[in-house]
C-alpha cells in the first residue's frame, strides 16, 4: 500500500474548504504493523478513509495493490474494499440484531462464498479469537473486550491484504487491550499490513514503526 503526494479537501458552498490532508506521503508493506498518531483532527481518519477506498484523495495517489484508486469508478472501489480490505472500528460497529457468528460472516455473505466454506471459515476465525462459544450470543451480551474481538474477526475472516484500525483498544481496559493488540500483531506476522489510528502508549509500542501527524501532515 502507498500514499504519494495525497492531499484532501472539503468543500462546502458557501464556506472556506477545509484542508483534511496535505502532502501526505507513506507506504507500508505486507506484514508491517504501523502506527498513526496525532491529535484529534490531525488527518488520521481522513488518510484511514482513503487508504479503506471509502473516499478518494483530491490531489496525489494512495495505490492499493498496483491499483490508483482515484481511478477506479465507484463499483470498482467497492469491490477493492469488499475483498482487500478489513476495517476495525473503535465503536466496534457490529450488527445488533445478528449473532456472533452472523455478524462475522457478513464479508464472506456479501463475496458470495459458499454456505459450507462461509460457516467453516466463520468457526475458524472465532476459534482463533477464543470466541467460538459467543458464536449463538448477541452484541447486546457480549463485554467491550469480546465486541471487540469479534469485530476484528469480521474485518479479517475474509484475508484481506491491508486491516485499518481506528483506536481499536481505546474503550477496552488494559487486559482486553493488549490481548486485541497481540491479535492484531499476530495477524501482522502472517503477512497483513496492519495501520493502526490510535492515542495508546501501548499501541505503538507493539507496532514496528510510528508515523506522527499534525495539521494534516505527516511530522517528525
Amino acid at each position: 500500500m502507498c500514499v504519494d503526494g495525497a492531499v484532501k479537501i472539503y468543500a462546502t458552498p458557501g464556506q472556506p474548504s477545509v484542508t483534511g490532508l496535505d502532502d501526505v506521503s507513506l507506504s507500508i508493506r505486507a506484514g508491517e504493523m504501523v502506527a498513526l498518531v496525532g491529535p484529534s483532527g490531525c488527518g488520521k481518519t481522513t488518510l484511514l478513509s482513503l487508504v479503506g477506498c471509502i473516499d478518494r484523495p483530491t490531489g496525489g495517489t494512495v495505490t492499493i495493490e498496483g491499483s490508483p484508486t482515484s481511478r477506479l469508478n465507484d463499483n470498482a472501489l467497492t469491490a477493492l474494499r469488499r475483498h482487500r480490505i478489513g476495517t476495525v472500528f473503535q465503536t466496534f460497529n457490529l450488527l445488533p440484531t445478528l449473532t456472533v457468528h452472523e455478524n462475522v460472516s457478513v464479508p464472506l455473505v456479501l463475496q458470495q462464498r459458499g454456505y459450507t466454506e462461509t460457516n467453516a471459515r466463520v468457526a475458524a476465525m472465532l476459534d482463533g479469537v477464543g470466541l467460538r462459544e459467543k458464536s449463538l450470543a448477541f452484541p447486546a451480551q457480549l463485554s467491550g473486550g469480546e465486541a471487540q474481538r469479534v469485530a476484528i474477526a469480521r474485518a479479517v475472516v475474509h484475508e484481506p491484504a491491508i486491516v485499518l484500525a481506528d483506536e481499536p483498544t481505546g474503550n477496552l481496559d488494559s487486559r482486553n487491550g493488549a490481548d486485541v493488540l497481540r491479535l492484531l500483531r499476530e495477524l501482522a506476522s502472517r503477512g497483513q499490513a496492519i495501520l493502526i489510528a490510535t492515542h495508546s502508549i501501548e499501541a505503538t509500542s507493539a507496532c514496528d514503526r510510528v508515523i506522527r501527524m499534525q495539521d494534516g501532515r505527516i511530522v517528525g
